[in-house]
């Protein structure tokens, strides 16, 4: 356990530590969007297998059915991955 996560006296605090990461999504004719990626890791997280939380910043699929792309994982690695792949999976489509 490295040392600010005895910082956390109540795990109701849900203390984490924040990462960030950017990926360009392509869309539309050549259009490309930058999407920021923001990974929590938490000391006490609501599954203990699962300390690492990710969340793009921008919805994807806007048009049919909007999403915030999302991803856990018991890595930080596993939590990127599944964030980016909805990125992937889904178009980004922004209002015309």
């Amino acid at each position: 356990m490295t040392d600010w996560k005895f910082a956390q006296r109540e795990p109701k605090d849900q203390l984490a530590h924040i990462h960030h990461f950017s990926m360009l999504k392509r869309y539309g004719h050549g259009e490309v969007v930058e999407i920021l990626i923001t990974i929590h890791e938490y000391v006490s997280p609501p599954d203990p297998g699962m300390p690492f939380f990710a969340q793009g910043d921008k919805e994807m699929n806007q048009r049919t059915a909007p999403c915030l792309p999302f991803g856990w994982g018991g890595t930080l690695l596993a939590a990127l991955a599944s964030c980016v792949d909805q990125i992937r999976r889904f178009p980004y489509e922004p209002q015309a």
